[in-house]
């Protein structure tokens, strides 16, 4: 049966939650597979606004079975928050959430340090959340992790806290607000007595459903632009966002994978420092930021806005093998005469169509825009493509010639039913029909508003 890949194509707040969200009803199984607490999906329930740091939009659903993958670092206080959140809104978890025992913790120390390297680098800094998430990628790697699976051991989880702790690496040799050894194990004892009905070998489980013949979706954090090795690094995040990390996040092998979905904002956004090269300043970029509500679900801080950007989207849809594609938050173009889309770059009197791998030269990097014409009507409550506006459909498939992947989905709004599907695509050849069955009780919005 069909497993899907659903990644970012920009810098991350594309609105893959909603487009995940959108997409529940086609599968029985959604897997987040990479990133943490750095996340944020805006849920609304109910009128009841909720953000999820850690949780697949799948949960949502009832019937559909979330799954926090192995490339997950898991922020256990957090996570019971969230849990505790959709309880309390009579959201059923227990039987349809289960979190990988190989996924690793993040401790105290890890959002210590997280916020000291940010501070150590001033003008420098990345703009991290300052979650953990680094500083626990960098343990998992120096092989001192501690995995979910460990909390459930006291004798094993002692035993890693320590060495932890006595590693000549970290900078740090205290625990958070004060705490020895003991307590911190205590804490950590508690979130696995907390989490256990959870906890499970999810890599096991998850082949056990290819078998029978369910559907998998797999679910993104960040974007590909954010990606450890194909983003622009160093302005990236600590985990390969890119659809090959699907895999790695999950112990489900490539060919398993059936296709890819990609989703892009209309425009650009971007959130902390770094390389951005139609970023608008002033009434535009302004107009953009409150026309589309962007502030950091997780951290609140304003985002940088621009234009489109072509360039990138090429090279996404080839680090990623897209070929389908999700457009979100059109509506926010309503207000624009003018939409300038960046076909190619100009560096030092050349003409360049690929993004640099350097970020001094990346950040020197001048577009070439080629302008399309905007619509100026409001496009929120169209509910079928072929009833856009002229302007509005040519820039999508415009977009699509750029991009050189077809786009299946065009989101007007921040509700479920406001995105707009283009039959006859990829993606209903790889995904099944909608059961229209299936509960659809809840409203939701992926990043802050697509």
């Amino acid at each position: 049966m069909p497993s899907v890949v659903v990644v970012g194509g920009q810098w991350g707040d594309e609105g893959k939650g909603k487009i995940v969200d959108r997409l529940t009803d086609r599968v029985q199984v959604v897997v987040r597979y990479q990133g943490g607490p750095n996340a944020g999906h805006t849920i609304v329930v109910g009128g009841k606004r909720f953000a999820l740091h850690h949780l697949p939009s799948g949960i949502l659903r009832p019937g559909v079975l979330s799954i926090v993958g192995n490339g997950v670092v898991v922020d256990p206080a957090s996570l019971l928050e969230e849990i505790r959140e959709l309880r309390d809104s009579g959201i059923p978890v227990a039987d349809n959430l289960r979190i990988s025992d190989r996924a690793h913790v993040i401790l105290p120390e890890h959002r210590i340090l997280d916020a000291e390297s940010e501070v150590s680098k001033g003008e420098g800094k990345i703009g991290t959340t300052r979650r953990g998430i680094g500083p626990a990628y960098e343990a998992k790697v120096a092989r001192l992790g501690l995995r979910m699976g460990d909390l459930l051991s006291p004798d094993l989880l002692r035993d890693k806290l320590e060495a932890f702790r006595a590693a000549r690496y970290l900078p740090l040799r205290r625990s958070a607000e004060g705490k020895e050894t003991g307590a911190v194990l205590e804490d950590c004892l508690a979130y696995g007595e907390a989490l256990e009905p959870y906890i499970a070998d999810t890599v096991d489980l998850l082949h056990q459903r290819i078998e029978r013949g369910d559907s998998l979706l797999f679910e993104g954090a960040q974007g590909t632009l954010l990606d450890l090795d194909h983003g622009s690094y160093p302005f990236v995040t600590s985990s390969n966002s890119t659809a090959g990390g699907a895999c790695t996040g999950s112990g489900v092998g490539p060919a398993r994978i059936t296709g890819v979905l990609g989703v892009f904002k209309a425009y650009a956004s971007r959130v902390g420092a770094g390389p951005f090269p139609t970023e608008q300043v002033g009434e535009v970029g302004n107009l953009i930021r409150e026309r589309g509500r962007e502030y950091g679900t997780t951290t609140g801080r304003p985002r940088r806005c621009g234009w489109f950007d072509a360039v990138l989207a090429r090279y996404a849809v080839r680090v990623n093998s897209m070929e389908s594609a999700a457009l979100t938050l059109c509506d926010v173009l309503d207000a624009f005469d003018d939409l300038p889309v960046a076909v190619a770059y100009e560096y030092r009197g050349g003409r360049i169509g690929t993004p640099p791998s350097d970020p001094e030269t990346f950040s020197r990097c001048q577009p070439i825009y080629e302008v399309l014409p905007g619509w100026k009507k409001p496009i929120g409550e169209i509910k079928r493509f072929e009833e856009l506006p002229r302007e509005c459909r040519g820039y999508v498939d415009r977009l699509e010639e750029l991009a050189g992947c077809e786009i299946a989905l065009v989101s007007v709004g921040p509700e479920r039913e406001r995105t707009l599907h283009r039959a006859g695509t990829r993606l209903d050849r790889w995904l099944p029909p909608r059961n229209p069955t299936q509960p659809a009780h809840l409203e939701s919005g992926g990043g802050n508003r697509p």
